[in-house]
């Protein structure tokens, strides 16, 4: 059960990666929500449902892999990465169902990327707030929840005056 914990938290062993292990973690979720929305077809709402219910398996699942340890968000722990960096890619994908060009949906999905990489590792506020104050599971997902809902408020607004 520890190795099942482990693959869910650490994302199959990415979290395991040296260097950067966040970002990839972020770079192979935006590649695997490509494929499901736009080379197998699935819903984005379904899709974003299945991302709550991960939410709350986390929650059990990090409380459990930190409990004995002395760090509270430990760096191979990325299964919030695949969550935050979900959030603004599966809200992109609902408001903006139907046809759309490939090359659009690609340079949206690399600023979705990059933004979130910002907002995870610059810790905006309230960003920062979950990160120093709960050191559990709740803080290690939160502070990257909140980096995804800047990502989305930043495109939100881009749209507005784009549009």
């Amino acid at each position: 059960m520890n190795n099942i914990n482990f693959l869910f938290v650490t994302l199959l062993g990415v979290g395991k990666l040296k260097k950067i292990p966040g970002s990839y973690a972020s770079l192979i979720t935006t590649i695997f929500l490509f494929i499901l929305f736009h080379v197998l077809n699935f819903s984005a709402n379904y899709v974003l449902i299945v991302i709550i219910v991960i939410f709350l398996i986390s929650i059990y699942a990090i409380n459990i892999y930190i409990e004995k340890l002395d760090t509270k968000d430990p760096k191979e722990v990325v299964i919030d990465e695949f969550i935050g960096q979900s959030i603004p890619i599966c809200l992109y994908e609902i408001a903006h169902e139907g046809a759309r060009e490939v090359g659009q949906i690609l340079t949206y999905y690399f600023i979705m990327f990059i933004l979130f990489r910002i907002f995870d590792i610059a810790k905006p506020y309230p960003v920062n707030y979950y990160d120093k104050n709960f050191k559990n599971s709740f803080g290690v997902l939160m502070d990257d929840v909140c980096a995804g809902l800047y990502v989305v408020a930043v495109l939100v607004l881009y749209m507005v005056i784009t549009s």
